[in-house]
């Protein structure tokens, strides 16, 4: 089967740079993608956009090029429920890559159990409403009941203005809980205003809350992007990452978001995105709970 890619798609960045920073040994890229390739994997009927292959041999050498150790792959919304290409990339990781899956309330007892065989160790739940259809919040609380007792944990991606209104489900998941991207916050608002303070509030007060410092990319409005050798990319969003990772160093998590899904206005260079880790972890000792001590606490709890 062949994919017509949706009308101004923007390809991940081919020959990325090598980061100035080098991560430390054992870091994990902690959100992550693969798309396809359709003709093996098709992409899901119900999806709302159509992206460029991206394939676990292509994630797998982005990962040695950046110097990062592992991966964990999180289910593309362009697959829906099926997450076959993810699965075969665990099983095809040797080990060094786990998964975030999408379910539905219809998946068996069976299936959770060899998603976990394969690496799977959590479910997304998405709450933005331009990407995907909202599952029912019964349907969703009755899975994460579901996965609880596997170990698993519940990522939730939600924009910051959505917050108010989906406190009470996030506050009463049974499960360890983790935030794509500090859940979205507008970056022209100040750091201390009231609607990131409710996003730190939230970590505050319930200590299963994770966020991941992942996608300045997609917050950023003033950058400058990471393109044409910038190392100091994305300023505006450098003083909401560091101070979710100042006030919980051993919650947080930072990944690279290859390849990019829906960016409209430029694809950055990965190498220089990874420069912008030093930005927000300013010390040694933070940059290894970002990227190495708190993903494998997450993912690989057996090691």
């Amino acid at each position: 089967m062949t994919f017509e890619k949706t009308p101004g798609w923007l390809d991940w960045y081919a020959g990325p740079s090598k980061p100035a920073f080098t991560p430390p040994p054992g870091a994990v890229d902690a959100h992550c993608h693969v798309f396809g390739p359709g003709d093996q994997f098709p992409f899901a009927p119900e999806r709302k956009y159509t992206p460029c292959d991206a394939s676990k041999d292509q994630l797998f050498a982005l990962r040695d090029h950046l110097g990062f150790a592992r991966n964990v792959i999180v289910q593309a919304t362009c697959h829906g429920a099926d997450n076959r290409a993810m699965i075969d990339a665990l099983k095809h990781s040797q080990g060094r890559a786990r998964g975030v899956a999408t379910v539905k309330r219809s998946v068996s007892d069976a299936e959770l159990a060899g998603m976990n065989a394969a690496g799977v160790r959590g479910v997304r739940f998405n709450f933005v409403r331009r990407l995907v259809d909202f599952t029912p919040k019964d349907e969703l609380m009755e899975i994460a009941s579901r996965i609880a007792p596997l170990g698993w944990h519940v990522v939730i991606y939600f924009e910051a203005v959505d917050l108010p209104e989906l406190w009470d489900f996030f506050t009463a998941l049974p499960t360890t809980v983790v935030v794509d991207h500090m859940g979205r916050p507008d970056v022209t608002k100040p750091v201390d205003g009231p609607e990131f303070s409710l996003f730190l509030k939230f970590m505050r007060e319930h200590a299963n809350v994770w966020s991941k410092v992942s996608c300045p990319e997609r917050l950023s409005l003033s950058g400058p992007p990471a393109l044409d050798g910038e190392r100091a990319a994305y300023r505006d969003v450098v003083p909401f990452a560091r101070a979710v990772v100042e006030a919980f160093p051993d919650r947080v998590l930072w990944g690279t978001d290859w390849p990019h899904p829906n960016l409209k206005d430029h694809m950055p260079d990965d190498g220089l995105l990874v420069d912008f880790i030093p930005h927000i972890a300013p010390t040694a000792e933070l940059r290894k709970k970002l990227l190495v001590d708190n993903p494998m606490r997450l993912y690989w709890p057996e090691e």
